[in-house]
């Protein structure tokens, strides 16, 4: 897959009740998938990975917490 890769982090999402996930995107392409049932081991992971963080924006689904490009 080729194209920039951003991670959009989710709060419960419907399909992962349960977690907080962050799903990754390479253009318009699912990437790979982190679960978790606390948000700082996902954001630190990203964080670790060198990525920068983004706040959601408005307009955003409720569910979207943060985007890491």
């Amino acid at each position: 897959m080729s194209g920039l890769s951003v991670w959009v982090v989710y709060d419960h999402p419907s399909d992962f009740p349960n977690c907080y996930v962050a799903r990754q995107w390479i253009g318009d392409k699912p990437g790979r998938v982190l679960v978790s049932n606390a948000l700082e081991p996902i954001q630190t992971l990203l964080e670790g990975l060198g990525l920068v963080h983004m706040d959601r924006m408005e307009g955003d689904d409720p569910v979207i917490l943060e985007t890491w490009i």
